[in-house]
């Protein structure tokens, strides 16, 4: 596959054209910085993510033996690019910290399609009354559940909350760890609580992402700087708060806290995650307003126009456009 890329990419590169390499597949830079040296090009990385660091956390033992020299050579198409793109605060120090220079890193985050995804109002949601969740209070996760999310803290969290009247945790989507979930779920009789369903047609989730009073997003310390969960801009385009279960002094906890569009708990604070819901579930002011506060983040500083400006003046000033803005990214750097 690599190989492919390379090639096609051999046969239409010209000397000073611009080449964006995405991280998907993973050290697709390591790739592509050959053909762009070869063929006079300029790389910019536009990094959703971090291997083999990511590959490491993971536990996949069959790459560790070959994971320095892959971050070496993956360090090496860091330093080599014209620029790199990361898509938060803490991935931005983690690159630094790798010995890419300050100058050619650049934030700006991903977005969510929030002309599309809009507040609707729950008293009538069709979803809610499709699923019977009318009345309930629902605190839900859509997307993938992946490995560098963690699970223990919200099971613990449901045991203490299970006699508390109007509640469901609604799990929509799949992944590696969703059948695990399940499966403890069933084991610890905590089936009455959870409502699980599949992933959903796209042209649903205006309705999904709209229907729970409240996001559960969580994320494996070890993985801050790695990974951002984008599931987030998603629940703040809907207008819903987030409770974030990770560091509270990682990149969603302090957009979170910045933004007061939610609250953070650290993993395995099972008490604390329970006081946070409840608090959320008897305050409906409180939660509403942190579901305003949300959606305006989602309008300003997290929406599309933001960070696609962000790119056009990035690539104005790296083409030498005269016009270009001098700030390049969205986070002012």
């Amino acid at each position: 596959m690599y190989l492919v890329f390379s090639k096609a990419l051999f046969s239409v590169a010209q000397r000073g054209d611009i080449v964006i390499a995405k991280t998907d597949p993973p050290l697709l830079s390591v790739a592509l910085l050959p053909v762009v040296l070869i063929r006079g090009a300029k790389l910019i990385n536009w990094l959703q993510d971090l291997y083999p660091e990511v590959a490491v956390a993971f536990g996949m033992k069959a790459l560790a033996p070959i994971s320095p020299l892959l971050a070496f050579m993956r360090g090496l198409s860091l330093k080599k690019a014209l620029r790199n793109v990361v898509i938060g605060r803490w991935m931005e120090s983690f690159v630094v910290r790798l010995g890419v220079p300050a100058e050619q890193v650049s934030v700006i985050p991903n977005w969510c399609a929030q002309e599309e995804i809009r507040p609707l109002d729950q008293d009538d949601h069709p979803l809610r009354r499709e699923w019977g969740l009318g009345g309930k209070f629902v605190v839900a996760y859509s997307g993938n559940l992946g490995r560098a999310h963690e699970t223990a803290t919200l099971l613990d969290a449901a045991e203490r909350l299970k006699e508390e009247k109007g509640m469901i945790f609604l799990f929509i989507g799949g992944g590696a760890l969703s059948a695990s979930l399940r499966a403890e779920v069933e084991r610890r009789g905590l089936g009455a609580l959870f409502l699980f369903k599949p992933y959903q047609p796209s042209n649903r989730l205006r309705l999904t992402l709209t229907l729970p009073d409240v996001f559960w997003v969580s994320l494996r310390p070890e993985m801050e700087g790695l990974i951002v969960p984008s599931k987030f801009y998603g629940n703040c385009a809907a207008g819903r708060p987030t409770i974030f279960v990770g560091d509270p002094e990682g990149e969603i906890g302090r957009l979170v806290e910045e933004h007061d569009c939610g609250l953070s708990v650290s993993v395995g604070d099972s008490v604390r995650l329970a006081e946070a819901i409840l608090s959320l579930k008897n305050d409906r002011p409180r939660l509403e307003a942190m579901g305003r506060n949300a959606r305006r983040a989602s309008e300003e500083a997290l929406s599309r126009t933001a960070s696609l400006a962000a790119w056009e003046r990035l690539l104005a000033r790296e083409i030498g456009r005269p016009d270009a803005a001098p700030q390049d990214d969205a986070s002012g750097n």
